[in-house]
């Protein structure tokens, strides 16, 4: 059924036009093809040929010319009606009349068809003024823009997942409309110590929020919706996204505190909702979660495809199969611009389907019948834990969530009918000890090896419900997304240490990913046939291999656009060029503060990794002279009771420099002395020990 708009809402009731549209509904009621010119045209006809004597108005014998306007009085033709109805003409009447119709034109009869010629000269006239009329104003539209956009850009601008693994976000701007295509977060490098979370920097949408529409979300992993709860903190948006996508959100917000309520608007495969200018319609996709779509977003120049994440998998484990026919007759009608993913764009030939796992979970399950299966992947992928929990209903065993992110999605996608569980199947991780190993299977998150995570706390023995031992088989399935490899290593040296089997995808192809290999980006390419292309999410060495596919499949390579985080492409009906940047970066979260660390924080924390840190303390009284020799204390550079030496020989020169100091000025600044002796002190600590450990003055009076 046609979905009906909500009631008091005031995003459609300020723009009808935002409500949600199902492309499928019968097309509304059409009108009137007729121009308002043809209108008047129309109505000014039908009042001449009601009455053909409406250009002259007579009054006994004096003719007076009105502009073709008035009419004969209504009472005079009806009084001359009745009778005529009253008058039955005689034989003799009838026969006069034959007489006069035979004899030539009388006085009479000339003067009426003067009066029709100048009333058809008069209607004339006016159909060639009101052409005149639209003419003019068809001048006017053409010297001024035909819309009050006509002269803008449309400006696509990636904010995140360009050149990187997540933090995904992308900008469409045109005019006074502005929307945005996912918004998601990313994981911290090596070098960000003690960060968190990544989320992208938000300073340009701040400059322009009276502009934002809203934000349209492709699916439901972390790198495309992550940090939609940080953006609601400063934007009040509707959030648009399917059933699933919309619930992991909710879920997220649990923990955090809006000042308003979030303005989700829910929308499935095939429906069309309205930001501003912008029309989006929501294209099913496969991809390791449920409710994936890619988005067909039409502008005013143009129709641009946002194909999110996405794989051809032509047997899913739930739903049908790419809608690749919508996307051909996208193709077909023209697309100005296609943003693709490039994840896989180095990997040759097709993705495997999902089902394909199934097999080799059967196959684990059969060969080692004794032992508790414990199987991490990731909590987002309901497919694959659908397909362990049926691989553990065939074989008698029951099934234990381990891990909040994977309890809360899991239980999500039941309620909303995504999966499909035997009753009793599921049992509280408290009553593992009522079964024997054999009777049980373990799904947990920590695929990644997080430190935080289920697997990481089972595999290191950190105060958890379940400890791992040799009579577990331990299988990770997914593959180590880029960055996080030594953290997946560790885990399973650790696992391996203890004496724990490891199944992994190398071994026994436990994991398919549900990213586009190059074939599939290909047959992308291949359907919406787009006149210009950029390639998005990924790193460089991604982009590149993908930006390669298309000049294979025959683009113009200037029409392929490689970009950077800010970069602004600008398409107008002359072309497409990149114009210039916009602020952007990355905004890092530290516990329950975000934006708090910047470079200088993380600067800080290296220097405090790398060499460690030397505080020397000095107390002066009221005349500027020291009451005792500094105190030096050492965290992270020397062990101090095994330095004694180096120590006391940083305390004498620190009491000499500050001495000589105030001996050449005894009214110095102490702020002065904080910076002399910290580069001095720096200087020395270095021609000792090659080191440079952040050295921390403090002055203070005695």
């Amino acid at each position: 059924m046609p979905k009906k708009r909500k009631e008091n809402d005031p995003v459609a009731a300020e723009n009808p036009g935002n409500g949600i549209k199902n492309r499928r509904e019968p097309g509304a009621r059409r009108a009137s093809n007729a121009t308002p010119a043809e209108k008047e045209l129309i109505n000014r006809i039908r009042k001449l040929s009601s009455n053909p004597f409406a250009a002259e108005s007579t009054a006994g014998n004096t003719s007076q010319k009105v502009r073709g306007r008035a009419e004969k009085p209504e009472h005079a033709a009806s009084e001359e009606e009745r009778a005529g109805k009253r008058q039955k003409p005689s034989r003799r009447a009838a026969s006069e009349a034959k007489t006069v119709a035979a004899a030539p034109e009388g006085k009479g009869q000339a003067q009426q068809k003067r009066r029709q010629a100048r009333g058809k000269a008069e209607l004339d006239r006016i159909a060639e003024e009101i052409v005149r009329e639209e003419e003019k104003k068809t001048k006017e539209k053409v010297k001024a823009p035909s819309h009050k956009r006509g002269g803008e850009k449309l400006r696509v601008i990636p904010l995140g997942g360009i050149g990187e693994i997540g933090k995904n976000i992308t900008v469409l701007e045109y005019g006074d409309d502005m929307i945005l295509v996912d918004c998601g977060l990313g994981f911290p490098d090596e070098d960000m110590l003690g960060v968190d979370l990544v989320i992208p920097d938000t300073e340009y949408l701040e400059a322009n929020r009276q502009k934002l529409r809203g934000i349209v979300l492709t699916h439901g992993h972390e790198d495309h919706i992550g940090a939609v709860p940080y953006l609601l903190k400063s934007f009040n948006i509707p959030v648009y996204g399917t059933k699933l996508t919309l619930k992991i959100i909710e879920n997220k917000l649990k923990e955090f505190r809006l000042p308003w309520d979030a303005n989700f608007r829910c929308v499935e495969a095939g429906d069309t909702v309205r930001l501003g200018c912008f029309s989006v319609e929501f294209i099913r996709v496969n991809h390791s979660i449920a409710d994936a779509c890619c988005l067909a977003i039409r502008t005013p120049v143009g129709m641009v495809i946002h194909t999110g994440d996405f794989k051809l998998d032509l047997t899913p484990i739930e739903g049908d199969i790419m809608n690749i026919t919508r996307l051909g007759e996208l193709g077909n009608q023209g697309v100005l611009l296609l943003l693709c993913e490039s994840t896989n764009a180095e990997r040759p030939g097709y993705t495997p389907s999902e089902r394909t796992v199934g097999k080799s979970l059967e196959y684990i399950f059969t060969t080692h019948p004794d032992k508790r299966l414990v199987v991490s992947t990731f909590s987002s992928n309901v497919h694959r834990v659908q397909q362990i929990i049926d691989a553990s209903v065939r074989h008698g065993r029951k099934v234990v969530l381990f891990g909040r992110s994977i309890v809360n999605i899991i239980t999500s996608a039941i309620e909303l009918g995504y999966m499909n569980l035997p009753d009793g199947v599921l049992i509280d991780v408290g009553d593992i000890k009522r079964y024997r190993p054999s009777e049980l299977t373990v799904v947990c998150t920590g695929s990644q090896g997080e430190p935080m995570s289920a697997l990481y706390r089972m595999a290191f023995g950190d105060k958890t419900q379940i400890t791992l031992d040799q009579n577990d088989v331990v299988v990770i399935s997914a593959s180590a997304i880029p960055g996080n490899e030594k953290l997946v290593g560790r885990i399973v040296n650790e696992l391996c240490r203890r004496g724990i089997d490891v199944m992994n995808d190398p071994s026994v192809g436990v994991h398919v990913s549900g990213h586009a290999c190059s074939e599939e980006l290909k047959l992308m390419q291949a359907l919406t046939k787009p006149k210009y292309f950029m390639p998005v999410h990924g790193e460089y060495r991604h982009l590149e291999a993908n930006r390669s596919l298309a000049v294979e499949m025959g683009m113009d390579d200037g029409h392929i656009f490689v970009s950077r985080i800010g970069q602004v492409l600008e398409i107008d009906r002359r072309g497409a060029r990149f114009a210039g940047s916009v602020p952007s970066g990355n905004i890092l979260v530290d516990g329950s503060g975000v934006g708090e660390v910047g470079e200088i924080v993380l600067r800080d924390r290296r220097l405090l990794a790398q060499d460690g840190l030397v505080v020397v303390v000095a107390a002066l009284d009221d005349e500027n002279m020291m009451t005792s020799r500094p105190d030096v204390i050492s965290r992270g550079f020397v062990y101090m009771r095994e330095s004694e030496e180096l120590i006391e020989q940083v305390r004498d020169f620190s009491a000499e420099m500050l001495d000589r100091c105030l001996s050449q000025d005894p009214n110095a600044d102490r702020a002065q002395l904080k910076i002399r002796l910290r580069d001095e002190l720096s200087r020395f600590i270095y021609q000792k020990t090659r080191r440079r450990p952040m050295i921390l003055p403090v002055i203070m009076k005695a």
